[in-house]
């Protein structure tokens, strides 16, 4: 079930059975003005003070105004999206999808595409024109993104590119 998470349900106690763990073994880099996948393996897991991080930030996207949706399979969270409230780009046509994670043991299920469909559908209501993706580089969060009808976007939030200069600035046409 997708649903609003709301500012008295974040804690880090909604995590407990949310497992972020991720086995990269390649990436994709923009190299001589294309992309081309490269070796480049480590392990993704967040720790405890990460989850304490992210639970202060999913906060203050609710308090400036944005939207936070849930994943939840037998009253536990499992996936998770943030949509900035905040427009950019020349036009104002951007909202940002701050973040969009599906823990570990339920990838691959539709809990992704149903959290994507609500950050879209909220942005899209707010009057945005694009949905704005820093997104992880791994082989298989590009592969998702694809498949979710993102592309490379057509401006760049250097804000962005500085925090994660190795994410792929994408977008999603609403």
């Amino acid at each position: 079930m997708i649903r609003d998470i709301r500012t008295e349900e974040l804690c880090l106690e909604l995590f407990a059975d949310f497992h972020r763990h991720q086995q990269v073994t390649k990436c994709w880099r923009k190299r001589d003005g294309g992309w081309m996948l490269v070796d480049n393996p480590f392990v993704e897991e967040w720790s405890r003070e990460q989850y304490a991080f992210l639970v202060q930030c999913l906060k203050d996207t609710l308090a400036s105004g944005g939207a936070v949706y849930g994943a939840f399979e037998n009253g536990a969270l499992k996936g998770f999206a943030a949509v900035l409230p905040e427009f950019f780009g020349s036009r104002g046509q951007y909202l940002e999808l701050a973040s969009l994670h599906v823990s570990e043991e339920c990838r691959g299920r539709g809990l992704g595409r149903a959290l994507m469909d609500a950050a879209m559908a909220w942005a899209r209501a707010q009057g945005a024109e694009k949905l704005y993706i820093s997104a992880h580089s791994a082989m298989e969060s590009q592969a998702f993104y694809r498949a979710m009808g993102c592309r490379e976007a057509e401006e760049y939030n250097q804000s962005r590119v500085e925090q994660e200069p190795f994410d792929c600035q994408l977008e999603a046409a609403l």
